[in-house]
């Protein structure tokens, strides 16, 4: 399991940060594991695991932190059975010359999470999301990498809310 390289960054920001991390994470697991979206006991299985094993749990000498479970879940629910859809519109924020199956796993991860809430959780500001999985890419990455998770995230949020940011 990859594990954040600055856990004090993302465990700072709260329940739900720490769902969104959370989610970042099974998400990863998911793929990794090659877990279809079309295997939904598979996923729940993955979303209880990770909500009794890992949610406010010491693991490998770190903390996620209490989360908001129920935004995990949809995040982790959504973010699969959306996959084809979400990869679709990231498609439009990336280059490319760097489509999302060339990018690292966990920045996938990230991404479609971030993708997700923009298409379907409408109820959170776009620029909240943007922030907040900023914020989980630095707990992950120390390079160059949340630039590109920000840039992506602000281009897709753009086209999908564009209402949001013509005000």
């Amino acid at each position: 399991m990859t594990q954040p390289a600055n856990q004090t960054r993302a465990s700072g920001g709260g329940r739900r940060r720490n769902a969104r991390l959370a989610a970042v994470q099974a998400l990863y697991q998911i793929e990794l594991s090659e877990t279809p979206a079309d295997a939904p006991e598979r996923i729940n299985r993955v979303i209880r695991d990770f909500a009794r094993y890992r949610l406010d749990q010491d693991v490998e000498g770190e903390r996620i932190g209490e989360a908001d479970e129920e935004l995990f879940a949809d995040i982790v629910r959504g973010a699969t059975a959306r996959r084809t859809e979400i990869d679709a519109v990231l498609a439009r924020g990336l280059s490319p010359e760097w489509p999302i199956e060339r990018l690292e796993a966990i920045l996938r991860a990230i991404l479609r999470a971030g993708g997700y809430e923009l298409l379907a959780r409408l109820d959170v500001p776009a620029r909240v999301v943007i922030s907040e999985y900023l914020e989980v890419a630095h707990a992950f990455f120390g390079g160059k990498e949340p630039a590109l998770v920000n840039g992506v995230l602000d281009r897709v949020a753009r086209q999908l809310r564009e209402t949001e940011f013509a005000r």
